[in-house]
């Protein structure tokens, strides 16, 4: 395995317990804010160590329905992070918000991250079936 590949299992179970714990906010917010960083971010590594060319047009790999899986895959996990951050913040903007509201937005969160966790999963499961142990020399 290689470095990256660690660092994203690490992060997810990070992420498993944090989505356990979610009534310990601070933790809970720290966590995923944090996460979400690491995934924004691990493309620009992944494109500052390895050598994308090579792989991607030299070898043919940009026609693979598995780097356009995965590449869907990461496109929809960025989304459901906006949703929910969006969902995350009409939770804790909301002045005084009736019972009902409060756990439908709740209820809207829990599964929008039950669809993240999947979904990164995902990413992660077809991140190291694709993944290229070689650097960028």
């Amino acid at each position: 395995m290689t470095g990256p590949i660690i660092a994203a299992v690490l992060t997810y179970l990070l992420m498993l317990v944090a989505f356990k714990w979610q009534h310990l906010r601070r933790f809970h917010m720290s966590v995923m804010i944090f996460i979400i960083c690491f995934d924004v971010a691990m493309p620009f590594y992944l494109v500052a160590t390895r050598d994308w060319k090579a792989r991607l047009i030299d070898n043919g790999d940009i026609l693979s329905f598995g780097v356009w899986m995965h590449f869907g895959l990461i496109v929809t996990l960025y989304v459901l992070y906006v949703i929910q951050v969006q969902t995350a913040l009409k939770m804790l903007r909301s002045p005084k918000p009736t019972a009902e509201d409060l756990a439908a937005v709740r209820r809207d969160h829990r599964a929008q991250g039950v669809g993240i966790l999947l979904a990164r999963g995902l990413v992660i499961a077809t991140g190291t079936i694709l993944a290229d142990p070689m650097p960028k020399e």
